[in-house]
């Protein structure tokens, strides 16, 4: 049982191997008000069992922790492209990596997979986000992870119609009866009260699910108040700055940006084509979740070029420009980022220890946001 009320006290000694000063930049924080203090870059893991081996994800994990970093975010679904035969092994790895440290140094987050006819492993669909399935999805990640509680337990996209994954238009008639958000507050609160759970999140929600959870935990005082909101954000996607915003801000409520480099479109390695072995290009046909949000459309390319070269003239690269630009909104309680290198992961460190962009900066990245506005919502 995890007693929430007690302090964690680190006792795995891990050696930081950047500057103090560089550290402080990465900065520990409370995410919220979940009382979870985590670093402001967030390592993800869901290439880990796919593009990248144990071996070259274990290389990440420390080099992440080494650099300060003390919060990973992985699913019951990673690693995408998404493959029975895979199913699990983010986790599996992530798992085995942290049998060597002192768990309560880390903050470990990960999701149950929504509603989704064609993953027909997980729990033969999963037909539903229901109570049983909540409670198999934890059980079945606690064993995965080789831990006693998840940190953050969040619910991977919402048990109803939503436009999401690069849709923006809501259509009625596509709406179709769901689990009611109360009986997944419930299985959430049950896990939570034997110790599996400390925090629960939501990820890809709309306004209307962020206030309506919030709204259940209010009024149910046993029910556990939402700790964040994991949602795309990028210099290619702000539609989080809407009603979004407003909700987290007014709710208290942090949000763990995902996709701050768009999929690695905004580092600009994708005009003209970009390498064979890039993300969306490797995987071409069948990562639909990517491509309908990161695939072709109208303005992305002008977008991209408009930034990079924004980027160049500031001297910074455009990685730093889009890692700093997610870090400038102060809504955003981390940011999680993936790499399949070394060399990445240190550039996007680097940037966040940097900070936040300059107020010219931002002014001028806001002429380009008006010209491309969201080209990949």
């Amino acid at each position: 049982m995890i007693d929430d009320d007690v302090l964690f006290v680190s006792c795995s000694g891990i050696r930081n191997e950047r500057s103090q000063t560089q550290a402080d930049a990465l900065g520990r924080h409370d995410l919220g008000l979940s009382g979870l203090s985590v670093s402001r870059i967030c390592l993800g893991t869901m290439l880990f069992g796919e593009s990248t081996n144990a071996s070259s994800a274990a290389t990440l994990l420390n080099q992440a922790a080494g650099s300060g970093v003390n919060f990973f975010d992985t699913a019951e679904m990673y690693p995408v492209p998404q493959r029975p035969e895979t199913q699990g092994v983010s986790e599996a790895i992530l798992g085995s990596w942290m049998r060597s440290k002192c768990r309560e140094d880390f903050v470990i987050a990960t999701k149950v997979t929504g509603p989704s006819g064609q993953m027909t492993w997980i729990r033969d669909g999963p037909a539903a986000l229901d109570a049983p399935a909540i409670t198999a999805a934890i059980d079945g990640s606690l064993q995965r992870l080789q831990t006693d509680y998840i940190d953050l337990y969040q619910l991977h996209w919402p048990d109803r119609y939503v436009p999401m994954f690069g849709e923006v238009q809501y259509h009625p008639e596509n709406a179709y009866a769901s689990v009611p958000l109360e009986e997944q507050l419930e299985a959430l609160v049950a896990a939570q009260r034997c110790g599996k759970i400390r925090r629960i999140g939501l990820s890809n929600e709309t306004p209307w699910g962020l206030m309506e959870f919030c709204r259940l935990t209010k009024a149910q005082k046993e029910l556990p108040r939402i700790g964040s909101l994991q949602n795309a954000y990028s210099l290619l996607c702000r539609t989080f700055e809407g009603a979004l915003a407003e909700c987290c801000h007014l709710e208290q409520v942090p949000l763990l940006a995902y996709s701050p480099l768009a999929m690695g479109l905004l580092t600009g390695k994708y005009i003209g084509g970009g390498p064979e072995g890039a993300r969306l290009n490797k995987y071409k046909g069948r990562y639909a979740e990517a491509e309908s949000r990161y695939g072709a459309k109208p303005n992305t390319v002008a977008a991209v070029e408009a930034y990079v070269a924004l980027a160049a003239a500031a001297a910074i690269s455009p990685t730093e420009l889009a890692i700093r630009f997610v870090l400038s909104n102060p809504l955003v309680g981390s940011t999680v980022v993936g790499a399949t290198s070394s060399q990445q992961l240190e550039e996007i460190l680097d940037a966040a220890d940097k900070g936040p962009l300059s107020l010219d900066l931002l002014a001028a990245v806001e002429d380009i946001h008006q010209r491309f506005p969201n080209p990949n919502p």
